[in-house]
């Protein structure tokens, strides 16, 4: 029986804060980002005592990095092409799937309702045609599930999003629903519930998620506490946490990274890959790593929505 969105949030936001969680779960994935340590990197996401088992990586095309090991390829189609014809997506994902890649999903448009800070800024409309031109027929043709436009955990994002189905006119079968935060754990929840309310008849991924600019203590207990959450929730089928990069170019704070500025494991990255906390601590630095989600002001857009 799935959880009410009510009692979720509730249960949520009184359980007790974990201190260290070294436990494994089949939902968990990685939110590849490119760096210019990636190449040093990328053996630590798919090593033996890594027990994640997908991936995506914002394009329609593998990491080459880590490329044919047991992380299963998500591939995204994060943006709309400029051409009302093009069909490049569907043709590299096609290619994929006719050369004997698994590919069982895909997802669609990056933080289409931002325009900055990695939000890929597509109108729904134009997001509603490309759908139906390059992404339906995954499912249609070759049996792929379908995850919905990824919006920001802002108020536009559920506007957005209403707006891209109605654009559709029925003619887009997403199975999921992606969702970002960036914010605390009681905002969090709060979305979650929100979304899960709205599309009480899908699951949903929560492809990136992480507690801004934190403390490190705050960022450990915000982790611990979501992804045991996550964990027990039952329509949240995967998540991947955005912290898969050294704390030194990380954009949502450095407490938040997986790995520190030498590329060890922080506690963080240790308990996503379920393993038992390191001791290392992340130091940080003023680098940007690009394509990162806008969320900035997905963390100013919660805040208003959860005063209002």
């Amino acid at each position: 029986m799935r959880t009410t969105p009510t009692l979720a949030v509730a249960a949520a936001v009184a359980a007790p804060l974990a201190l260290a969680q070294d436990s494994s779960s089949s939902k968990r994935g990685l939110c590849y980002v490119s760096t210019s340590n990636s190449n040093t990197d990328d053996a630590i996401w798919d090593g033996s005592n890594s027990d994640l088992t997908w991936y995506y990586n914002y394009a329609s095309t593998p990491t080459s990095g880590i490329d044919g090991t047991k992380l299963q390829y998500v591939p995204m189609q994060w943006g709309a092409p400029s051409s009302n014809t093009d069909m490049t997506f569907y043709n590299n994902v096609k290619s994929l799937i006719e050369g004997g890649t698994k590919i069982n999903y895909v997802l669609a448009f990056n933080e289409p309702d931002g325009c900055a800070n990695g939000g890929s800024c597509v109108d729904a409309q134009t997001a509603a045609e490309t759908w139906i031109r390059e992404i339906e027929p995954l499912k249609t043709q070759y049996g792929v599930r379908l995850g919905a436009p990824a919006v920001t955990g802002a108020p536009t994002g559920f506007t957005w999003l209403q707006n891209f189905f109605t654009a559709c006119a029925g003619n887009c079968s997403a199975d999921f629903i992606p969702v970002h935060w960036y914010g605390n754990f009681q905002g969090l929840a709060s979305h979650v519930g929100q979304v899960n309310a709205t599309y009480p008849n899908m699951t949903m991924w929560v492809t990136e998620y992480a507690l801004a600019e934190g403390s490190l203590d705050d960022s450990q207990q915000f982790y611990n506490q979501s992804a045991s959450w996550f964990d027990r929730l039952d329509y949240v089928t995967h998540y991947s946490y955005f912290g898969a990069f050294r704390s030194d170019v990380s954009n949502v704070g450095p407490n938040a990274a997986m790995l520190t500025q030498k590329g060890q494991l922080t506690d963080i990255g240790a308990w996503y890959l379920g393993q038992e906390e390191t001791g290392n601590k992340p130091k940080g630095g003023a680098a940007q790593v690009a394509k990162f989600a806008g969320w900035a002001a997905v963390v100013v857009g919660s805040m208003m929505w959860m005063l209002t």
